[in-house]
């Protein structure tokens, strides 16, 4: 593919600015945190390139845990200035979501105008949930109100486990993201359903990684036993909710997965998406995105709607790029 290739979806952003901002106050140590915090634009560009990735879209990554609403702000501002100037430098190769945060509505509301009206992202980036609150909690009503106005894309992540027994995180030995990241998407998407999100908001389209999570696998379980949910959801409807969302291929794309995430969403609505730096490098280079070119169970056209025309559909922006 040439420049005009690929547009991932799903590309981790941990500013370096950002690291240097933090460390001096001591918020993180750069020598303690994981390996797919140190991303640098070489290694970003050469991996897109090796992929045939025209574009990828950054969600800004920010972790260090600030109570104040003044230090948070500063810290979005910085990784925020850090996204945008990258995106001056390469405006061909890279855009961006900016963050949005489900327990500050009154910083979400500055990180939408500072984000959207005056450094160019084209949509917003959401955890599904935080502090076991899950997106479209009747709490969030107000931003999702704010962004619908916009017609905003959100672009969705797990990041924490709902605690188990005795406050146990998951399974023991087995790490978050190889199932219960999975699961905290599929409940974030349940909730957005069964508390009439989507039909009050109809304007957003919200992004769902992983595949969905669980969704599509699931979803005519869902469908025979949504009356027994609270609030419940009405019979028939899932496959119309389904419809809202859009599912990104970062690790869920196989012989095995492809034929269920096919049978339940709409092919124009599946986008590209990498999942890096968490997925390292070489598995997408030698095994995540030769197994997507290579399914059997995608036609030619489906596979170019899920490389890049499906996601300029989606955010035309990006063609303008």
């Amino acid at each position: 593919m040439t420049l005009a290739g690929r547009i991932d979806v799903h590309h981790h952003f941990t500013a370096p600015a950002w690291l240097d901002w933090a460390e001096e106050r001591g918020v993180v140590h750069r020598e303690k945190l994981p390996w797919w915090t140190r991303w640098d634009l070489d290694s970003a560009l050469e991996i897109m390139d090796k992929t045939g990735i025209g574009t990828s879209v950054m969600t800004v990554a920010m972790l260090g845990r600030f109570q104040e609403r003044a230090e948070r702000q500063e810290s979005a501002r910085v990784a925020l200035g850090a996204a945008a100037e990258v995106v001056e430098a390469n405006p061909a190769r890279f855009a961006f979501f900016t963050p949005v945060f489900l327990d500050d509505l009154e910083l979400s509301s500055w990180s939408v105008r500072h984000g959207l009206d005056e450094l160019g992202a084209i949509g917003v980036s959401t955890r599904t949930s935080v502090n076991g609150v899950f997106l479209g909690d009747a709490s969030h009503d107000r931003l999702l109100r704010e962004l619908n106005e916009r017609s905003a894309v959100i672009s969705t992540h797990p990041m924490e486990v709902a605690a188990g027994k005795d406050g146990a995180e998951g399974l023991e030995g087995m790490p978050p993201f190889v199932c219960d990241f999975l699961l905290d998407t599929t409940r974030a998407a349940i909730n957005l359903i069964r508390n009439g999100t989507l039909d009050r908001y109809p304007n957003l389209s919200f992004i769902l990684p992983h595949g969905g999570g669980f969704l599509p696998y699931m979803a005519t379980r869902l469908d025979l036993f949504g009356g027994r949910i609270t609030p419940p959801i009405e019979p028939g409807r899932v496959r119309d909710y389904l419809h809202r969302f859009y599912f990104d291929t970062a690790g869920p794309m196989s012989p095995s997965a492809t034929p269920t995430l096919l049978a339940t969403v709409d092919p124009d609505r599946i986008l590209f998406g990498t999942d890096w730096p968490p997925t390292p490098a070489h598995v997408i280079v030698d095994s995540v995105t030769p197994a997507l070119d290579g399914d059997p169970f995608l036609s030619e056209p489906q596979l170019r709607g899920i490389n890049r025309e499906n996601a300029l559909r989606l955010m035309p922006e990006l063609a303008r790029r």
